[in-house]
């Protein structure tokens, strides 16, 4: 049976220094494991909970992976606990808010298949989010067994980052535990994102010891068909959790500039040096990126790329900005503004 300590469901100083006395002595922590419309179902030491929400505390506001505080004998939680990472998608951003999909997470699986699911631009929006968030991303390349050429794929992700950790698998074959071991332990929170048909469940399955039904794969498009219907905390057997997401076929992006140029570190290091500070890297006098692209050491579709993903970030987070504003201004408060990411 899974230890169900503080420390073996990722409690740290972070969370501890949020209790003040009157807490530790009337309040049970919990970690959120799944979230429903009208409760949410946690871990803690006691053993596994059933739990509403407060008024001001909405389904919207909490994610899997969330720290609670809470009255078991009630079945209340109470508080939501500052996160120390918080991995959203901007699909809400027109009303003001971001969509939630799961917080507290250590490392980030971002999983494609080297087949035609493999897109470059939707790995790069994962990766900003990411980075943005203060998650180590991993690239996990699925259906490796049955490409021809396994290589090509793992080099086109490799080249979208320094450093970037790349495996390439099979999601059936026994090794799958050990091969991601290295980002996983004793309190240690992974999440596996991607789209539908990649391989998520079977990984999934692989690193829990469970046996979640998938679905055979489209021919038409290499993409299966969707099986995880909603987010869900899991033990791995050798230590650490697991956060399985379903199939996310709109990946919008709202304030993750930071993401974005720690995604496009090329690009980004040398538009420090441009001759204007809003250079737009198109045809301006002293442009350090133009400069680069000409002596190939930036790619003109990653260029491309980033023009795009950082455009509509923009857009996104003025869109967020104006709609807050005018929220405070009604005095309307914001859904989950009194939990910010601690960073």
């Amino acid at each position: 049976m899974t230890e169900l300590t503080r420390d073996a469901l990722g409690w740290s100083p972070f969370y501890m220094s949020q209790l003040d006395s009157a807490d530790l002595e009337s309040l049970t922590p919990a970690r959120i494991a799944t979230v429903h419309r009208d409760r949410v179902n946690a871990l803690s030491e006691i053993g596994p909970l059933e739990l509403t929400l407060d008024p001001g505390i909405t389904t919207g506001a909490v994610a899997v992976g969330d720290w609670v505080l809470c009255k078991p004998d009630q079945h209340r939680v109470i508080r939501v606990l500052n996160r120390k990472t918080e991995l959203s998608r901007g699909t809400e951003y027109h009303s003001g808010e971001k969509q939630l999909i799961a917080a507290n997470i250590d490392t980030l699986f971002i999983t494609t298949s080297c087949n035609e699911d493999f897109n470059e631009a939707r790995l790069e929006r994962y990766l900003a989010m990411a980075h943005d968030a203060l998650i180590t991303p991993v690239i996990l390349l699925t259906k490796a067994d049955k490409c021809v050429a396994p290589q090509a794929f793992i080099e086109r992700a490799q080249a979208l980052g320094r450093d970037l950790a790349v495996i390439a698998l099979d999601a059936k074959s026994g090794a799958v535990a050990d091969l991601l071991a290295p980002w996983y332990d004793k309190g240690q929170t992974v999440a596996l994102v991607g789209t539908s048909g990649v391989g998520k469940t079977t990984i999934a399955n692989a690193l829990t010891g469970g046996n979640a039904a998938t679905r055979a794969i489209r021919e038409d498009d290499a993409r299966g068909r969707h099986t995880t219907t909603g987010r869900s905390l899991h033990a791995l057997p050798k230590g650490g959790w697991l956060i399985d997401t379903p199939g996310m076929r709109g990946l919008g992006v709202a304030e993750v500039a930071f993401g974005i140029d720690a995604t496009f570190p090329e690009i980004s290091e040398r538009a420090a040096r441009c001759k204007f500070r809003d250079c737009a890297h198109e045809s301006e006098p002293g442009c350090a990126v133009q400069a680069a692209v000409k002596t190939n050491e930036i790619d003109p579709e990653r260029l491309r790329r980033f023009k795009k993903l950082s455009q509509e970030n923009k857009q996104a987070t003025d869109t967020i900005a104006q709609v807050r504003d005018r929220s405070k201004k009604a005095g309307k408060p914001q859904k989950g503004a009194a939990n910010k990411r601690g960073r």
